[in-house]
């Protein structure tokens, strides 16, 4: 695998994995628009997806790592020492815990059937409008609550409509930024939710495919292009993360919007033509 390559997917996974505008979805369509063809094997190219994911996991996790642990710390003390009242930090921490556990279990459930029939080029650019104007309209709805405020009820929303990110071209930050919005919460509380949540379900995606990557060996030639993808995620998710939160402090969802429709078009045009291969 080239190292541009690497580069190139790097920082695709590291922005798209936090704008809402589907990761998933820009991996395949990447490779595809260029008619690149790094992997004889398929599973080695979910590995290597699933890899990038790694470093988008380290950017999150540095530019909350002062909420993080206080969540954890707090998290921890609620169920060790039980205390009452309850502590807000401690019961938001479980709560995007719990909001990650629908998409883990069916994504595990049904990864095969996902693989083989979602992610075509067409399905994808579906995808990119339907889910761009549930986006749409629910940026569009009054919210002023805040992250304090998220109850079991969100959670339990806001997961299953993260199930929904399981097909390519959704966007798993879209998804529930949109479920977020429609349930009342301001714009940056929405984001917030959103990267926070996505931290248990990533890190379970990528310590199941990491070890069974590692158990059953490294391709050759793959080791560099993986560390380098890795790094380059990492940084440039940590700059879309801080990017994404200053800009809907002052601006709407609407310009993501926009890109979607855009890509989604630019692949239904390619495809009618000829350039690619439905």
């Amino acid at each position: 695998m080239p190292i541009i390559h690497a580069i190139v997917l790097g920082l695709v996974q590291g922005l798209a994995e936090f704008l809402p505008i589907s990761s998933s979805g820009h991996l395949l369509i990447v490779p595809w628009l260029f008619g690149w063809n790094d992997f004889v094997d398929p599973s080695i190219e979910k590995a290597f997806d699933v890899a990038l994911h790694l470093g988008t996991l380290v950017a999150v996790c540095a530019y909350f790592r002062k909420d993080l642990v206080v969540y954890v710390r707090e998290g921890l003390r609620l169920v060790v020492k039980r205390e009452k009242p309850v502590n807000p930090e401690g019961r938001l921490a479980w709560l995007l815990v719990l909001s990650s556990i629908p998409a883990a279990m069916v994504g595990a459930v049904a990864e095969k059937t996902i693989d083989e029939k979602l992610g075509t080029p067409l399905l994808i650019a579906a995808s990119l409008v339907v889910f761009g104007l549930l986006l749409l309209w629910a940026d569009r709805r009054k919210g002023d609550r805040v992250l304090d405020e998220y109850t079991m009820a969100d959670s339990l929303k806001v997961g299953a409509a993260q199930v929904l990110a399981l097909n390519p071209g959704t966007s798993r930050s879209g998804i529930t930024i949109t479920a977020a919005r429609y349930l009342g919460f301001n714009r940056d509380s929405a984001a917030r939710a959103s990267f926070l949540m996505a931290i248990p379900v990533t890190a379970g995606a990528v310590a199941f495919k990491l070890f069974k990557l590692f158990k059953d060996g490294i391709p050759e030639g793959l080791a560099i292009p993986m560390a380098v993808g890795i790094i380059t995620s990492g940084i440039s998710g940590w700059f879309a993360v801080w990017g994404t939160l200053k800009l809907v402090r002052t601006r709407t969802f609407t310009p993501f919007v926009i890109y979607r429709f855009v890509l989604a078009g630019l692949i239904v045009v390619l495809v009618i033509t000829g350039f690619r291969s439905a």
